[in-house]
């Protein structure tokens, strides 16, 4: 019977970039802001993956619908 031995990985904790910045309210104007948690098809990061807290994340889907809805951002890609 062989022995595997597995090395630790240690990965960095990821830190929600609105706390870091003291933004108090996500503003749905701010597109260049909203365009990083939004994905290249449209759709918008999820908390494991953008490191947002959970008030933040909340806070960031109201403002990416928000600015869709008003054409700000894209609903979808244009897939040609």
């Amino acid at each position: 019977m062989t022995v595997v031995k597995r090395r630790k990985s240690y990965r960095r904790q990821k830190v929600c970039k609105f706390c870091v910045d003291k933004v108090e309210q996500v503003d749905y104007k701010d597109v260049r802001r909203l365009r990083g948690f939004v994905t290249e098809r449209g759709r918008i990061l999820p908390r494991r993956i953008s490191g947002t807290c959970a008030p933040h994340q909340r806070q960031l889907t109201v403002a990416v619908k928000r600015a869709r809805n008003i054409a700000l951002l894209p609903f979808v890609a244009d897939i040609s």
